[in-house]
């Protein structure tokens, strides 16, 4: 179930336009100078991007896996999850959708597999981001913040 900071690594340096830094003894990811993935010193926590709006709906939604960034980071759009309580699975999720909110609209759809596709802009604010999953588990779905924005317009 749990991922581990190298296997995060290796997926966010997939993602177009994402380079990693090593700013005072963390990891992170970019996309130009706005970041959107890191990870505490210990590499316990991962620290993602994520809508204001929504994250304390995700963090109240499974206290046990995120938590709200620290005092300094809540002017930012942040969240943190513990890699030890999320998989594989969920932690793409994390880290494509974060990417998103900070990657270029030039760069129109990224594709995934062949059963879904991200979309690489940031998802509009005004429909809630949240998903379900069978499992009990609750995601952040920035394909489907969008697609309620575009029937919105």
């Amino acid at each position: 179930m749990a991922v581990t900071v190298d296997e995060v690594r290796a997926f966010a340096a997939t993602l177009p336009r994402s380079s990693e830094a090593f700013v005072r003894g963390r990891v992170k990811f970019r996309v130009g100078r706005i970041v959107f993935l890191s990870f505490s010193k210990d590499g316990t926590l991962m620290g993602f991007g994520f809508p204001k709006d929504w994250r304390i709906a995700l963090v109240e939604s499974e206290p046990e896996k995120f938590s709200m960034p620290s005092e300094s980071d809540m002017r930012y759009s942040w969240v943190h999850a513990r890699l030890a309580e999320i998989d594989r699975d969920e932690m793409r999720d994390l880290v494509e959708n974060a990417w998103a909110l900070c990657v270029p609209k030039t760069l129109g759809f990224l594709q995934r597999d062949e059963k879904s596709s991200v979309v690489a802009f940031p998802p509009k604010r005004d429909g809630c981001p949240l998903r379900h999953r069978s499992d009990g588990t609750t995601a952040y779905d920035g394909a489907v913040a969008l697609s309620r924005a575009s029937s919105d317009a």
